[in-house]
């Protein structure tokens, strides 16, 4: 593997331990405390938080079990999150071959990588990507519930929904891709006042109402609305399957940040 670029992770040991049996022991607690998958179709999609995991990791682990049927059927996964820490207009590629784990390395989807480049609003950029948390969290619960399988990471910034939708129609595939979009939902509310907006906001993301989703609702929401656009024309329903804040899991309850598990089939 001489020569080839590797993404090194940025938040292990903040944002997720960064010993191996601590993160898998870590990830085995929030599987335990993630809701009951509803009965219904395996997910073409999924909406998952991306905050430090003793606050969102049992929210997110309710979205992943909801893809734990289709190891070995997904190979490729289309991870978008937004950005945080970068000013972007567009959307951005990573340069990088392998995206490092402490469970191990993530082969990034190059062929996948070209098509999208090829794509308005897209451009390879490895500063959105160095220290962005909101695709990293997500890769120990890609690799412990489909196994190795390839990625690839996209950095939303300021990009309109149609163009998110664009990028997302030339990567859709089928049943070997899985699409994953990153997001929180409220900041700094009282528990209470967020479970009320994350309700709402949650009602509009099943509804498809792409206008009534904006920056304070969810920080993803560039993406989310891209996703929800390519929903719609494929005809497909999206549902929340979890609905919690920080309050519920490991925080305080003046100043909460809400999480929302999502399934697109």
């Amino acid at each position: 593997m001489t020569g080839l670029r590797v993404r090194a992770p940025a938040v292990a040991g903040t944002f997720y331990p960064s010993d191996p049996d601590a993160l898998l022991a870590e990830l085995r607690r929030d599987f335990v405390a993630a809701r009951p998958t509803p009965p219904g179709p395996a997910p073409k999609a999924v909406v998952a938080p991306h905050a430090g995991y003793v606050y969102s990791g049992p929210v997110a682990a309710t979205a992943y079990d909801a893809v734990r049927p289709l190891r070995g059927v997904v190979t490729r996964v289309v991870l978008l999150g937004p950005s945080h820490r970068v000013p972007l207009d567009g959307i951005a590629v990573s340069s990088a071959d392998l995206l490092d784990t402490p469970l191990g390395r993530v082969r990034v989807d190059a062929a996948a990588r070209e098509v999208v480049l090829g794509l308005p609003g897209v451009v390879q950029w490895d500063e959105p990507h160095a220290l962005e948390h909101s695709l990293e969290v997500h890769l120990p619960f890609l690799q412990v519930v489909l196994g190795d399988v390839e990625v690839l990471p996209l950095v939303v910034g300021r990009a309109p929904a149609a163009e998110v939708a664009g990028v997302l129609d030339a990567v859709w595939g089928g049943p070997e891709t899985l699409i994953v979009v990153s997001s929180d939902l409220s900041h700094y509310h009282d528990r209470r006042t967020a479970a009320a907006l994350d309700r709402a906001t949650a009602e509009a993301v099943e509804a498809g109402r792409l206008d009534e989703i904006g920056p304070e609702d969810a920080c993803g929401f560039y993406p989310l609305r891209g996703l929800l656009v390519v929903a719609a024309r494929r005809g497909l329903g999206v549902r929340v399957i979890d609905l919690r804040n920080s309050g519920d899991t490991a925080g305080p309850d003046d100043r909460v940040v809400g999480y929302g598990a999502f399934v697109v089939a």
